[in-house]
């Protein structure tokens, strides 16, 4: 196995990691939002089920597993090939599996991928619900020497991996992230309902008939003052998945800020906007090959027209008001995407107001935030503006902030947006 490593490290001398300083993440391009046809796009299911090379199996028959092909190279290496739904796609290379043996061994899986390269360093479980990321002496990245490293999200990619695993009769999960399906965050809502204030509805089903569900905090019957809050519109995203619970936790704490704030905003909450994505593994799209952040102007896909659907019905012809609108998701590194708005917001200034405690809350932090004007936008944060007039934005956290940080950054938003909404009301 030593002579593999040494072989493999002589084929790769680029390999490894870069101990550059970090270039600051500048986030997206304007033009990457603007507006794209989201009418159905062909999409090619993966084919289901174990493949047994010898004594090794690998199983991808599960919800969120992405596996296309798998091929023996030698004893003690395998090629994995992993494709997207679709093309063209945002590079987010989703993959998830099982590997058993009939005997103990250790082996060599090569990450490969079809018109994308290697984005999410490896997790490795062996219960399906503790994720540590491999060992760094266990994965070896392959560069490109010709890349040129112009950007932060050219720095970030890699052409392969090869990761090192032992295997036996036990199952071994190997994913990008996390392994977080729509059944996994169903579980999280039942405990969200444990508190009195919080109720649930569905309000939808996707096209592969699962739930969309809505839950629904606060106390004021009336719901004349409201915030949204979404999530997970793209499948890997995990790490938005994360602060979007954390967030909706702090809004359920036992605090008086948070019970007063109950008193007075009703939040609802769809944490799951893309399920048949999800538990597909895809790498961006839904069913119907479409981004849904890329549909919230022609509202040609269920997902978007269910949350916009919703919305209309509890505030057009209403006294109520849309306050605040979060759309938790990942990238590359933390950002918050927000609108550069013309005329005043239903609760105006709140969110240049929430960055500031931020940082004066989070020692050593500093906000990264890029603005757009929501005119011809086609992401939620411009539908949440433009029919609104909500004060919205986009929480993106990055694929490798630490959970940790994630979840004290968005537990202190939550608490400081409940404070500042309390004060707009004096």
């Amino acid at each position: 196995m030593n002579k593999i490593f040494s072989i493999l490290l002589f084929l790769f001398p680029f390999s490894g990691f870069s101990q550059t300083i970090k270039p600051k993440f500048e986030g997206q391009a304007t033009s990457s939002t603007e507006k794209v046809d989201t009418r159905n796009h062909a999409i090619i299911p993966q084919w289901r089920g174990q493949q047994t090379l010898g004594n090794i199996t690998f199983d991808n028959g599960f919800d969120g597993a992405r596996l296309n092909g798998i091929t023996q190279n030698n004893d003690t290496l395998y090629t994995a090939i992993i494709a997207a739904e679709n093309y063209p796609i945002n590079p987010s290379p989703w993959y998830a599996f099982k590997v058993t043996s009939k005997t103990p061994k250790t082996i060599w899986i090569h990450l490969t991928y079809l018109n994308a390269k290697h984005r999410y360093f490896p997790k490795i479980s062996r219960d399906g619900k503790t994720w540590p990321s491999v060992d760094s002496t266990d994965c070896i990245l392959v560069k490109d020497p010709q890349a040129k490293n112009q950007n932060f999200q050219d720095n970030a990619l890699s052409e392969s991996a090869y990761v090192r695993v032992r295997v036996d009769h036990k199952i071994t999960w190997i994913a990008a992230q996390e392994l977080i399906t729509s059944s996994i965050v169903s579980d999280w809502s039942k405990g969200i309902l444990r508190n009195k204030f919080v109720s649930s509805e569905i309000i939808g089903k996707s096209p592969q008939n699962r739930s969309f569900q809505c839950l629904r905090i606060g106390e004021d019957k009336s719901d004349s003052k409201i915030m949204m809050v979404i999530g997970r519109l793209h499948p890997p995203e995990v790490t938005g998945q994360f602060a979007l619970q954390a967030f909706v936790e702090s809004l359920c704490m036992d605090s008086e800020t948070a019970k007063k704030f109950r008193k007075e905003y009703t939040v609802y909450v769809v944490p799951m906007m893309n399920p048949d994505g999800v538990d597909n593994g895809h790498w961006r799209h839904n069913t119907g090959g479409i981004d849904l952040n890329r549909d919230w102007s022609d509202f040609n896909q269920p997902e978007t027209q269910i949350v916009r659907d919703f919305l209309r019905k509890k505030l057009n012809g209403t006294k109520s008001k849309l306050y605040f609108g979060i759309d938790f998701h990942s990238t590359w590194d933390d950002i918050f995407y927000t609108n550069i708005t013309e005329k005043p917001t239903n609760m105006d200034g709140l969110i240049k107001r929430w960055f500031e405690t931020l940082e004066q809350t989070i020692p050593d932090y500093k906000v990264n935030a890029r603005g757009s004007k929501p005119a011809s936008g086609v992401i939620s944060k411009a539908f949440f503006n433009k029919e609104f007039n909500s004060e919205a934005l986009v929480y993106e956290v990055g694929d490798n902030t630490s959970r940790d940080f994630t979840i004290l950054k968005s537990k202190t938003a939550a608490e400081k947006l409940m404070l500042l909404s309390l004060e707009y009301l004096k």
